[in-house]
């Protein structure tokens, strides 16, 4: 008997899973529509939305926001080529990354973006020689900043130490001069990025302030405009027990007191906010079938076909506590849950999804869902791991399922190998 809550958009799971085989990444587009749009709501409107592709580059999801009046936030050339593919328009693109390639350069300049976001005085002297040898002499440039300043509540904290991201505040302060001299580049603003998976709005709010009042401080000391600032993101989602849920309408309300105060002192300036993980997580579910359920000393395994070569977030590897996604059944009534240890078909005791997880009894042929699963799966998994490749990803848009990335195949995993003369 299927569990009727197993349906996006009244789409039933099963059905999904029978057309595009398992396992699957599951996007609801209404879910991401709603996300964004109530972000958009309540931030203040001189705040442009960023979407970060490195939380989901797939192309579809992309689209979607951009529809809905998104930019992009990129850090590769495939990343770059996505977003316009999207149809993004390139003044609403902005390119960062501490170890940009020559042809990424080279594609920065060549392409009308928002801003290049420049991490080192070597990097600036790099895209200044691309610049000048393209013709030009008017590339956007926001300066990242390596702030001397720390901050709490983050999974993963950015300022305050040695980074290779940006330049320490004290060593922009050093190159005054040098950054009067550049003649093909015109620097507009800063950057800078406190960490991600902030759950407290007190903490983004406290980031934001103290972005926006260092970048006035830099602006003044190095006769630079600040028309344009970053103030990153890290809007946080709660995957796990104990957890809670950003108050978004108190987060919205302290960062737009600080975002208008400093819209007030520089009119006609803009504030960039880049989300990846806010927007994204809670529209994915990552579905696997069961291949077998058994009992070893004790403890009941249900070993599905999805694991940690798709999903590394969920599996908690790098982390020194297991602790669980959301998960659910998806053809199984609620009632009679037992304990199992979800896990997936690799070769390694690491490629388990969750432990103790209350699960409905479980038979072979039965679907398990991770949900808060549409950030961070693909884009940060080992898909090639064991050759079992990357599994289909499937959007539901008003109320129709399609197909947004192919699963890749044996053929696939070995078109790219070359065998030597034997």
């Amino acid at each position: 008997m299927a569990d009727t809550s197993a349906t996006v958009q009244g789409l039933a799971v099963t059905d999904l899973a029978e057309e595009f085989g398992t396992p699957f990444f599951l996007y609801d587009a209404d879910r991401l529509e709603r996300d964004y749009r109530e972000v958009r709501r309540l931030l203040h409107p001189g705040a442009d939305l960023f979407f970060s592709l490195k939380a989901n580059p797939n192309v579809s999801v992309c689209a979607v926001l951009g529809a809905l009046g998104s930019g992009a936030e990129v850090s590769s050339l495939a990343e770059l080529r996505t977003a316009l593919w999207a149809g993004i328009a390139p003044q609403d693109v902005i390119f960062l990354g501490p170890g940009k390639t020559p042809r990424e350069i080279e594609a920065c300049v060549r392409t009308d973006l928002r801003a290049v976001v420049c991490e080192s005085p070597a990097e600036l002297r790099r895209l200044e020689r691309a610049a000048r040898d393209a013709g030009r002499t008017d590339v956007p440039v926001l300066l990242r900043i390596n702030p001397d300043f720390t901050t709490k509540g983050s999974g993963l904290s950015m300022g305050g130490k040695p980074r290779q991201f940006g330049m320490d505040a004290g060593l922009l302060r050093e190159q005054r001069h040098r950054l009067h001299e550049l003649r093909h580049l015109r620097i507009r603003g800063f950057h800078a990025y406190m960490g991600t998976r902030f759950l407290r709005h007190e903490d983004i709010v406290h980031n934001t302030r103290e972005i926006l009042r260092l970048a006035t401080e830099l602006a003044a000391e190095l006769d630079l405009p600040c028309e344009l600032v970053d103030i990153g993101g890290g809007f946080g989602v709660a995957y796990f027990d104990n957890e809670t849920d950003l108050d978004l309408p108190a987060l919205a309300a302290g960062v737009d007191d600080v975002v208008g105060d400093f819209l007030q002192a520089h009119p006609g300036s803009r504030v960039i906010c880049e989300l990846g993980r806010y927007l994204t997580a809670r529209c994915g579910t990552y579905v696997s079938r069961v291949l077998d359920v058994k009992e070893s000393m004790g403890t009941r395994f249900a070993v599905t076909d999805g694991g940690t070569h798709h999903h590394m977030a969920a599996v908690g590897v790098g982390s020194f506590v297991k602790r669980n996604f959301p998960m659910r059944a998806l053809t199984r009534p609620a009632g009679g849950e037992q304990p199992y240890t979800v896990t997936g078909p690799l070769c390694t005791p690491n490629d388990v999804l969750g432990k103790n997880v209350l699960l409905p009894p479980l038979e072979p042929g039965d679907l398990i869902g991770v949900e808060r699963s549409g950030a961070y799966g693909p884009s940060a998994s080992p898909g090639l791991f064991l050759s079992h490749g990357f599994p289909a990803e499937v959007m539901v848009r008003a109320g129709r399922a399609h197909l947004v990335r192919v699963r890749d195949t044996v053929e696939d995993l070995l078109s790219r190998q070359r065998l030597i003369p034997m």
